[in-house]
C-alpha cells in the first residue's frame, strides 16, 4: 500500500507489509489493530514524516516491530511497553529519544546497525527501565565513544565499523553477562582504554578488536575468552604475561600486524592448554617464533620473512595438524633434516611460494596434504616421499621438475594419493607407475610430446586428466591410452588430437564440447520462450 499524502480514505494496513512501497501510515489505521503482536514493515519507503510519533502507542500487545530498510531519520518517540524486539537497521536515523527504547521491561533485542547515529544521537539513559535487553547491534554508525549505561543483561554487543576512539572508564564493568563484543573497524588506540576496560567481563568469550590502531596487546583481558581477534592492528610485541591468564583461549588471531619473532617472548603462550588455532600470517617474522603453544593444532605463519626451519622449532608442538609456511623466504639448505621429526599428527603442510630447490627431507609420514607449488624445485631426492602411505593430495605445480629429476619409484608408497598436480614444470612425458588410487592428474603447462597407449595403465581410477598447453600434436596422442579409464569424466587436452570418436564411444566430453552443448541449450531455451 502506498500513500502519497496520507488521505483518510485508504484501505486498512496489513499486519505484514514488508517489501512494498509504503510511504505513510495513518495512526487511526494501526489503532484499530490493538491485538497486533508482530508488525513487519521492512523494505518500504517509510520516512519519519510518514510515521507519526504516536503511531504505535495504542498497540499494547505488540512484541515484534520490524522497520529495517526504510528511510527513517528519527526513531519513533513512543513504542509500546510490551515490545520484545525492535529492528531499525539500514535507515538514516540520526536521533533516538529516551522514550524510544526506555521503560520496556520485556525488550530483549534492538537492531540499529547501518544508520547515521552519532554520540549525540543516543541519550545517556536510552535504556533506562529496559534492563533485560540482551542483544544490541549498533554497527556501522558514527559513534566515537562506547555508549554509557548499557543494559546490564547484554550478552551480545556489536559496535563494529564506527569511529570509536575511546571506551569510557567503567563502560563495561556492570556487564557481567556479556559474551560477545565486536569492536572491529574502529579507531581505537591503547590510550583509548585502560587496564580494567575488559577485566570485569567474567562471561566474555569473544572479543574482536581487529582493524584498529593498537600498538600493544591490551592488558587485563578476561580469563574466559575463547576467541580473540587482534588482527589488522600495529602490534609489534607480545610480552610474557599478556595472555597467560586467559586459560580458556582457543583461537588467537594476530595476522596482519608488525610482529617480529624476536619481539615475541618465549613464555608468551605458556599455560594456554586449550589454544589450538594461531594466525600469525602477514607479519614480519624472520624465523619461527620460540615458545609456540604446546597444544596448537593449526598454525598459520604464511607471508612472513622466514628463511629456514631449525631442528627444534617444532620440537614441542606434538599436536600440530595443519602447518602453513607458504610464501616466506625459505631455502632448502636452511631446513633442517629433522625439523619435522616430532610432528607425527601433522596432516597438512604448505610450503608453497618459497625458494626451495629440493623437496625437503624428513617430511611427516602421516601427511594427507602436501603443497610445495611455486618454488624452484628441480629435484625430488631418493626416498623423500617414502612411507607416505596416507598422502591424498600432492601439489608440485610451477616448479622446475624434469622426468629424470624424479627418482625411480617415487610414487610407490603413495597408495592413497588422489590428486597429483605437476602442472607448470618441464616434464617431457607422463610419469610412469603413478599410484593406482589417483583420481585427478594435472599436467598442463609442461613439455609433454607424446601420450602412449600405456600412459595410464597404472591409474584406472582417473576421473580427470589435464594436458592443456603441452607440445602435443595430431598423431602424438594415442586414443587407446584412455580406453581403460572407466571413471574418466574430464579430459582437457585442447584439441591436440581427434578424440571425437573416443568421446562419442565413451560418453565423455571435452571442455569445448561442453561449451557448445551449453550454447545449444541456451538457444533451445530462447526458442521455447519465444514460442
Amino acid at each position: 500500500m502506498s500513500h502519497s499524502g496520507g488521505s483518510q480514505g485508504d484501505a486498512p494496513l496489513p499486519k505484514s507489509g514488508y517489501n512494498n512501497q509504503i510511504e505513510y501510515i495513518p495512526a487511526e489505521e494501526l489503532a484499530r489493530l490493538y491485538r497486533l503482536e508482530t508488525l513487519n514493515l521492512q523494505n518500504n519507503r517509510l520516512s519519519s514524516r510518514g510515521l507519526p510519533e504516536d503511531v504505535f502507542e495504542q498497540l499494547e500487545n505488540l512484541n515484534y516491530l520490524y522497520l529495517a530498510n526504510n528511510k527513517l531519520t528519527v526513531a519513533p518517540r513512543y513504542l509500546p511497553a510490551s515490545l520484545v524486539s525492535a529492528d531499525f537497521a539500514a535507515n538514516y536515523l540520526t536521533k533516538i529519544y529516551g522514550s524510544t527504547f526506555g521503560q520496556k521491561p520485556n525488550l530483549r533485542s534492538v537492531y540499529l546497525h547501518n544508520n547515521k547515529l552519532s554520540d549525540a544521537s543516543l541519550p545517556e539513559h536510552a535504556f533506562n527501565g529496559s534492563d533485560n535487553v540482551e542483544i544490541l547491534i549498533l554497527s556501522s554508525n558514527f559513534l566515537k565513544h562506547v555508549p554509557k549505561q548499557l543494559p546490564p543483561a547484554l550478552y551480545k554487543l556489536h559496535l563494529k565499523s564506527n569511529k570509536i576512539e575511546k571506551i569510557p572508564k567503567g563502560a563495561f564493568s556492570h556487564l557481567r553477562a556479556l559474551r560477545e563484543i565486536y569492536l572491529q573497524n574502529n579507531l581505537l588506540t591503547n590510550e583509548g582504554m585502560d587496564n580494567e576496560t575488559f577485566w570485569h567481563l567474567s562471561s566474555l568469550e569473544c572479543l574482536d578488536l581487529s582493524n584498529n590502531n593498537l600498538t600493544q596487546i591490551p592488558a587485563g583481558l578476561p580469563r574466559n575468552i575463547v576467541l580473540l581477534h587482534l588482527e589488522k592492528n600495529a602490534l609489534r610485541t607480545i610480552p610474557a604475561d599478556v595472555f597467560t591468564q586467559i586459560r580458556n583461549l582457543e583461537y588467537l588471531l594476530l595476522h596482519n600486524n608488525k610482529l617480529r619473532a624476536k619481539a615475541i617472548h618465549p613464555q608468551a603462550f605458556q599455560g594456554l592448554k586449550k589454544l589450538h588455532t594461531v594466525h600469525l600470517y602477514n607479519n614480519m617474522l624472520e624465523r619461527v617464533p620460540s615458545g609456540l603453544p604446546r597444544r596448537v593444532k593449526r598454525l598459520m605463519i604464511l607471508h612472513n620473512l622466514i628463511t629456514g626451519i631449525s631442528k627444534n622449532d617444532f620440537a614441542f608442538t606434538y599436536f600440530l595438524e595443519d602447518l602453513n609456511l607458504s610464501y616466506n623466504k625459505m631455502i632448502s639448505t636452511q631446513i633442517h633434516r629433522e625439523a619435522f621429526r616430532k610432528l607425527r599428527m601433522l596432516k597438512s603442510l604448505d610450503l608453497s611460494g618459497n625458494n626451495l630447490k629440493l623437496l625437503p627431507w624428513g617430511l611427516p609420514k602421516n601427511l594427507e596434504i602436501l603443497k610445495v607449488k611455486n618454488n624452484e624445485i628441480s629435484s625430488i631426492p631418493r626416498g623423500s616421499l617414502a612411507q607416505m602411505s596416507k598422502l591424498k593430495e600432492l601439489n608440485l605445480g610451477n616448479n622446475k621438475l624434469k622426468i629424470n629429476s624424479i627418482y625411480t619409484g617415487a610414487w610407490a608408497d603413495l597408495d592413497s594419493l588422489q590428486i597429483l598436480d605437476l602442472s607448470g614444470n618441464q616434464l617431457s612425458y607422463i610419469p610412469s607407475d603413478l599410484p593406482e588410487s589417483l583420481e585427478y592428474l594435472y599436467l598442463q603447462h609442461n613439455k609433454i610430446v607424446k601420450v602412449q597407449d600405456s600412459s595410464f595403465d597404472s591409474t584406472p581410477m582417473l576421473k580427470g586428466i589435464f594436458l592443456r598447453y603441452n607440445m602435443l600434436e595430431v598423431g602424438t596422442v594415442e586414443a587407446s591410452a584412455f580406453e581403460g579409464l572407466k571413471h574418466l569424466q574430464v579430459l582437457d587436452i585442447e584439441g591436440s588430437f581427434d578424440i571425437s570418436n573416443f568421446v562419442k564411444k565413451r560418453g565423455h566430453s571435452t571442455e569445448r564440447e561442453e561449451e557448445e552443448e551449453d550454447e545449444g541449450d541456451e538457444e533451445e531455451e530462447e526458442e521455447d520462450q519465444a514460442t
